[in-house]
């Protein structure tokens, strides 16, 4: 696994613009960095997973509990 370079806290954060922050963050990152993404379950998960698919990340969950998932996200050529 690729070492952390930035987290990003968007809990909290409502739809879409937990999406938009997302992805501003990782037009910032370069191919070998990663982002680490702390959001609400539901609507913002599902939003942010649906979006990270569709730009071709990838991501797995790295820690979660009833409110919160927190999602490690890299891009995989």
């Amino acid at each position: 696994m690729k070492e952390v370079s930035k987290v990003l806290d968007l809990e909290a954060v409502p739809c879409p613009l937990n999406v938009v922050k997302c992805k501003l963050a990782l037009e910032k990152l370069s191919i070998n960095e990663t982002l680490v993404v702390h959001l609400d379950k539901g609507e913002p998960e599902i939003m942010v997973k649906r979006a990270l698919k569709e730009m071709k990340y990838c991501f797995k969950t790295i820690d979660e509990n009833q409110k919160i998932i927190k999602l490690i996200i890299f891009y995989e050529s």
